[in-house]
């Protein structure tokens, strides 16, 4: 392997001349520069960047742990981790926990999700990496998972509650909020609404937005026409069929999921009547299958990409020792219009 000393006796300077050269600083003629970056081509002289970082005490290495690579949610949440660290001239590390193969939509406790993470946090400490980005596989409580550290860490579609920790997520009551409106701003007052699991942070946060709109607007709630699903397709065509079943039968469902939206329509199909004359339909997440569905599915778009983005901005700055303006975010979400909503006015 080709060293400065090499190159350095090769030009007839100190190394340290070499080292500026390569470096792009300090005061070297051009005539000697010219000579050195001539010598480096002809011998191939790769840096040592690991000498380099050891010197430095920085790796520009960022560490990514994923609950679940194959969730929805996790590659686009990459792919803006990914653009922005390229942007910054930073390398990514990436882990996978592998939390839902392993366990599916029934999180295990804090306790054994530890047992999963910490071997992997371990290994990107080991790694000498900047920073660490946590992905969850759902938003939730997840204090107590990974263990203080002076490495900064950035969690991202969770939360823990320790008001130092940082935090990118979106907004799930205020998207809930979102659709409602959209839905009674087209005429639509008999609302139902497919739940997810009753123990998600995300059921509850999109309830609440549901129930917002709906007492703005002065319309009465009506508990029969909120069904609890479990995420799942199976799950979205059941409950729609209850609500098809009962003596009222709303204009409009909300799903909290697309997988259970879609099983939604295909319940109204098998019941003869149509989406949307007959029955809207508005799902949530804009997954792949959103657009696909007859008819194309109405939802709510998360900010995916953003999120990953915004978490590795965060910590760019805290490894620059930068300002950072708030340490819990909450990211807006967009809504998607296509074919399976009609306007009742």
């Amino acid at each position: 392997m080709v060293k400065i000393k090499d190159i350095a006796d090769k030009a007839n300077v100190s190394i340290a001349t070499v080292s500026n050269v390569i470096n792009n600083r300090g005061r070297v003629g051009e005539e000697t520069r010219k000579k050195i970056l001539k010598i480096i081509d002809e011998v191939n002289y790769q840096p040592n960047e690991i000498a380099k970082s050891l010197k430095l005490n920085k790796t520009n290495d960022i560490g990514v742990i994923v609950e679940d690579i194959s969730v929805f949610n996790a590659p686009e949440i990459i792919n803006g981790i990914h653009a922005a660290a390229e942007e910054k001239g930073l390398s990514i590390l990436l882990t996978n926990m592998g939390l839902f193969k392993k366990n599916g939509n029934q999180y295990p406790e804090i306790s054994k999700c530890k047992e999963l993470a910490l071997p992997l946090f371990n290994q990107l400490v080991s790694n000498q990496v900047e920073g660490i980005i946590y992905i969850g596989i759902h938003s939730r409580d997840i204090t107590g998972l990974i263990p203080d550290s002076k490495i900064p860490i950035v969690y991202t579609y969770c939360y823990t509650k320790n008001e130092n920790d940082y935090s990118v997520n979106y907004d799930d009551e205020g998207a809930s909020y979102q659709i409602t409106k959209y839905l009674i701003n087209k005429g639509h007052t008999q609302i139902g609404l497919i739940s997810g699991l009753i123990n998600s942070v995300s059921s509850y946060a999109r309830f609440q937005g549901y129930q917002k709109a709906l007492s703005e607007q002065m319309l009465m709630f009506n508990p029969q026409f909120v069904k609890t699903g479990d995420w799942q397709y199976e799950s979205g065509y059941r409950m729609t069929q209850d609500l098809l079943n009962q003596e009222n039968i709303p204009t409009a469902i909300i799903a909290m999921n697309d997988l259970m939206a879609a099983g939604a329509i295909q319940a109204i199909k098998d019941n003869g009547r149509q989406v949307p004359n007959d029955i809207a339909v508005v799902g949530f997440d804009n997954r792949e299958l959103s657009s696909y569905i007859s008819p194309r599915l109405t939802t709510m778009s998360l900010p995916l990409e953003e999120m990953g983005k915004k978490a590795m901005e965060i910590l760019d700055q805290i490894r620059n020792k930068y300002p950072v303006n708030q340490k819990k975010y909450r990211l807006g979400c967009q809504l998607v219009e296509r074919d399976s909503v009609y306007s009742l006015e």
